[in-house]
Order: structure tokens, then sequence, then C-alpha cells
């Protein structure tokens, strides 16, 4: 059971990195529409769209993926609890 956690736990920090880098690549023009950005759009996008029905963006930023990192880590916790 340990290493099924630990697969989890490991899953869900490759997917933050994954949604910090393409927090960052919405700095540099055309960077997500790139193949790297669309392959990492394609991973991302399905998570960040429940949060951005909810948060909407305040001007010109968008707080949702930052709400969405703050679930992701809460539910490491989660896992955490469970596994180990």
């Amino acid at each position: 059971m340990q290493t099924i956690g630990t697969l989890l736990l490991v899953g869900m920090q490759i997917y933050s990195f994954m949604v910090i880098i393409y927090i960052f690549m919405s700095w540099f023009p055309n960077a997500r529409e790139s193949s790297f950005g669309q392959t990492i759009g394609s991973l991302v996008e399905p998570y960040l769209e429940p949060f951005r029905k909810i948060i909407p963006p305040l001007g010109m930023i968008d707080i949702s993926p930052i709400v969405a990192l703050v679930a992701l880590h809460f539910a490491r916790f989660g896992v955490q609890a469970l596994f180990f």
C-alpha cells in the first residue's frame, strides 16, 4: 500500500510542476501554441477548468491556477494521511 501512496504523491508532485510550467508559459508570447505548450495544456486545462468557472479573473490576472495548486497540495496531504 505504501508503494501506491508513494506513486500517487510523486504523480501529484509532477502534475503540480506541470501546472506551474503552464502558468509560466503565459508570460511568453506563443509559448502555449507550441507543441509542448499544447501537450501541457491538454493535460492541465481539464483540471483548471472547474476552478476557472468558480473564480473569475481579477482584471488581467487569473488566480484560479493558484487556487488549483493549493487544492492539489491539500489533496497530497490527504494521500499522505491515507497511505502513511
